[in-house]
């Protein structure tokens, strides 16, 4: 296993490691259904057959299409304002003439303090905050906008954590009746809009857009082992469009294809298969990844041994394994972290934050590779805003997290006996 893994990190190809990164961030921030989006995925079809000789499978995958049409929002009370916003992704649009009605300064937004408050919350629109999200105490903004729904909240806010007038994106419901008209506001609109005792600012909040059914491509190419158990290895290939996407996620995907392309001449002496596996629409909830997981047969599923799942592997220069339960998953990875001298931190929860969360539901060993899990102050802070640009991300980063994945995939590959799931 020394010599394939030296074998393999001597193919490492850390100019096209760069190359593919910047040609990623080039097509810009891949919000589903766009032209940005499909730039990417061409792209990304092209790179997989010069790299490896042929094209991707593509896996169809329907999805409720969704495009911002218009966001307005406008303080009525004490003072007039106009404020900067952005619906949420499958935010409804609000009535015509637009949703008046009072902001209730909720803080944080914790799902129990919305419920706690609910009769002062109903008809209103509650303002929360938005949380550095690679931490083990983050409340994701789903958690507080399903809490504000379900106590009658009219509508939704949700203020950036960076001054700067730096707004976030992001998901809110699902396409359903019973969702509200959801939108993010900067770190500078809160404090315009924040509570006073005894009063409510009020404002008028405008939001259009446009819902048609739709497809996206998932991208699948294989690397067959000498068995019929598969490894596999995964990224998002979507973004938002505030800026480029490019920790979340060119940097995976640029790992992706870097780390396979080192493995590619050995894995047909390995005992299991490479499947690489590139999702869409995995900021609409993870829509791409749960359409292939949840259609799996159950045997299809055991013969998966691991999911390696990339989502935001740069931007800082440490990396933790988000572990989603499966004990045996952190100390399987500690020597395979050891071999190329890269400390490795290790979570052990199941986190619904990227695709690796389908497939660990769905009893398939997963794990997700993150930079910066932890800490507030790396430059994954301004993941989903405007920050998310390439000038976050460093080659040594990017190296490492290449480095790392392809000696976990080394161990994972060769060893005869991989039972993760006990």
């Amino acid at each position: 296993m020394k010599d394939a893994l030296t074998a393999a990190l001597g193919r490492l190809d850390t100019d096209m490691l760069m190359s593919d990164f910047e040609a990623i961030c080039d097509t810009g921030g891949r919000f589903a259904g766009t032209d940005s989006e499909n730039q990417a995925v061409t792209l990304l079809k092209a790179r997989i057959e010069a790299i490896f000789g042929k094209a991707p499978e593509v896996i169809p995958t329907a999805y409720d299409g969704w495009r911002r049409r218009g966001h307005r929002l406008r303080r009525l009370t004490p003072e007039p304002a106009e404020l900067d916003c952005i619906s949420l992704v499958w935010s409804p649009d609000t009535p015509a003439g637009g949703l008046e009605a009072e902001v209730v300064d909720m803080g944080r937004g914790a799902p129990d303090d919305i419920r706690a408050r609910a009769a002062e919350i109903k008809g209103r629109i509650p303002l929360v905050r938005h949380e550095y999200m690679f931490t083990e105490k983050t409340l994701h903004r789903r958690f507080k906008y399903e809490a504000a729904r379900d106590c009658g909240a009219a509508g939704f806010l949700i203020a950036g954590h960076i001054p700067g007038g730096n707004l976030v994106s992001g998901s809110s419901g699902r396409n359903r009746a019973e969702d509200i008209p959801a939108a993010a506001i900067t770190f500078e609109g809160a404090e315009v809009l924040a509570g006073r005792a005894g009063s409510y600012p009020n404002v008028r909040l405008e939001l259009k857009s446009e819902t048609v059914p739709d497809k996206a491509e998932n991208l699948v190419f294989e690397l067959p082992g000498e068995t019929d158990e598969w490894i596999v290895l995964s990224a998002h290939i979507d973004g938002h469009p505030l800026a480029e996407s490019a920790m979340d996620n060119g940097t995976g995907l640029a790992v992706v294809l870097a780390a396979a392309h080192a493995l590619s001449p050995q894995v047909a002496t390995m005992w299991r298969g490479l499947r690489v596996m590139l999702f869409n629409v995995e900021e609409w909830g993870l829509w791409g990844s749960a359409q292939y997981a949840d259609g799996l047969a159950p045997a299809a599923r055991d013969r998966i041994a691991l999911n390696v799942n990339l989502d935001s592997v740069g931007g800082d220069s440490a990396l933790t394994a988000i572990t989603s339960g499966y004990p045996k998953i952190g100390p399987f990875l500690q020597a395979p972290a050891t071999a190329v001298d890269t400390p490795l931190g290790v979570h052990d929860a199941l986190m619904r934050n990227s695709d690796h969360y389908n497939f660990a539901r769905n009893g398939i060993p997963a794990f997700r590779l993150v930079a910066g899990f932890d800490d507030p102050n790396s430059n994954l802070r301004y993941v989903l805003t405007p920050g998310d640009t390439r000038d976050k991300v460093t080659a040594e980063e990017l190296e490492r997290a290449a480095r790392l994945t392809t000696a976990i995939l080394v161990t994972a590959l060769s060893v005869e006996t991989l039972s993760l799931r006990d």
